[in-house]
């Protein structure tokens, strides 16, 4: 209530807050945040490095889920392979009927075996593309010569 009886209007009411204790504890938890965030962020460079390079393939990631993963969507692990962008893993996804921004540690045990199995079955005909290119390459100087 205002003085004069009349009632403030609460659209236009002040948020008072009075400091409590937790105010003092603010500093420390906010820098283990940031220590936390950042080994969380470095630990995924690593990991996304890893999988460019082809040291671990992003299938073993889905399926082991490292604590470094748990959070990261899983649009954001395909596209770290090589060849793979933004369009190729959401046309990949939506086969699946799993979202872009699903996170990998929230999906389901068939969620994962059918992505990981989806992904290795793409690795080996990759493979074999790969082997079917090279050995084409090896006849052009063969055929060359036929001509």
């Amino acid at each position: 209530m205002r003085e004069g009886g009349r009632r403030e209007d609460p659209m236009h009411a002040e948020a008072r807050t009075s400091p409590g204790p937790q105010r003092l504890q603010d500093g420390p938890q906010h820098l283990q945040a940031l220590e936390r965030a950042n080994a969380v962020r470095l630990a995924r460079a690593e990991l996304k490095r890893k999988v460019a390079d082809g040291g671990v393939s992003a299938a073993e990631v889905i399926l082991s889920s490292p604590w470094e993963a748990e959070s990261m969507s899983v649009s954001d692990l395909l596209t770290s392979q090589r060849r793979w962008g933004s369009t190729r893993c959401r046309k990949f996804l939506q086969c699946l009927r799993i979202s872009e921004n699903k996170q990998i540690g929230t999906l389901t045990e068939r969620q994962r075996h059918a992505l990981a199995q989806l992904l290795c079955d793409g690795e080996q005909a990759s493979r074999e593309a790969d082997a079917l290119d090279e050995r084409a390459d090896g006849l052009q100087p063969v055929l060359a010569g036929v001509a």
